[in-house]
């Protein structure tokens, strides 16, 4: 079986191609490796004098990327992309940055890794399992009222107080430090009639907090912007509210907060230039092929010269 297909179904991958416009001699960047399928479909793209640089917090990940002169492998987070580029002499010049901000079937389906529900394990969910704190560590030290503010901020969870509740009373009698341990005391909690959703939404509040990730993307967004040539492409696939409504807003303004500066004639200034109103979407048969593609939301933008 293909290695790609083990580790990663790339989502919106045709998409993904043409919303790039790939130039054959241009610089390009995919911030989010994962099994690879964004990537080797850039480098078919591209000719001798291509380079892209490929990014992943996993060294697994990385592990499965093709032998090619053209390919430079980054083990580093992709908040750090500006200084990375440059650490290899790219400064401003890259023609189209990717990333696509799904978790791996691979971290998913390894119970190990402690991403999902479905097998038990240790709670992990770190993407770089030599940094930082695991989500065991998390539910051990953060307060009620935080767990509360996790559970509802990033995971949209209704029974936000009641689960923080739940995980303080049960660590004062045993640690919650397995995927199994976490599931016994919460699921008093969570509605049957929902269960996989509530379950789902409770292990992304905490991935998203182990990782750090909202200010990761806030980072890579904006030393995105540093690291591209006018006219050069920004691609960013998103899988829930949270993410998408963050780069919306950036695209749109050219800044984190969302909001957007006029010049004395009204004219938006943001250097960023959505090239679709809406998100660019999965098809019914790229959902049936890839069903976890039904949530992805490719949104696109092209940074513009200072004339424009």
């Amino acid at each position: 079986m293909n290695v790609e297909q083990v580790y990663h179904v790339p989502a919106l991958l045709p998409q993904v191609i043409d919303a790039l416009s790939i130039d054959p001699s241009g610089i390009y960047a995919d911030a989010t490796f994962g099994g690879g399928g964004h990537s080797r479909a850039i480098l078919a793209s591209l000719g001798p004098e291509g380079r892209l640089y490929v990014f992943d917090q996993d060294e697994e990940a990385l592990a499965n990327a093709p032998a090619d002169s053209r390919l430079t492998l980054i083990h580093g987070n992709f908040r750090y992309i500006s200084q990375y580029l440059r650490y290899f002499g790219v400064k401003g010049s890259v023609n189209g940055i990717l990333a696509d901000l799904g978790v791996s079937f691979h971290h998913f389906d390894d119970p190990e890794r402690g991403f999902s529900f479905r097998f038990d394990g240790p709670l992990d969910m770190r993407m770089n399992r030599r940094a930082g704190s695991s989500a065991a560590d998390l539910l051990a030290r953060e307060s009620e009222e935080r767990l509360a503010e996790i559970f509802y901020l990033y995971g949209e969870l209704k029974q936000s107080r009641k689960l923080a509740a739940a995980i303080v009373k049960a660590r004062a009698a045993a640690p919650v430090v397995t995927v199994e341990r976490l599931l016994e005391v919460i699921r008093p909690h969570i509605s049957p009639k929902s269960e996989k959703k509530e379950l789902a939404q409770v292990f992304q509040a905490l991935r998203i907090v182990v990782n750090d990730e909202i200010r990761a993307l806030e980072q890579l967004l904006e030393r995105a912007l540093d690291s591209l040539a006018p006219g050069g492409r920004l691609a960013i696939i998103t899988y829930h509210s949270l993410e998408d409504r963050l780069v919306k807003n950036f695209m749109r303004t050219g800044r984190i907060d969302g909001k957007e500066q006029k010049d004395f004639f009204g004219r938006n200034l943001s250097p960023l230039k959505l090239l679709t109103s809406k998100p660019i979407v999965a098809d019914a048969a790229e959902v049936e092929r890839n069903p976890r593609s039904r949530s992805a939301k490719l949104r696109v933008a092209v940074k513009l010269s200072a004339e424009q």
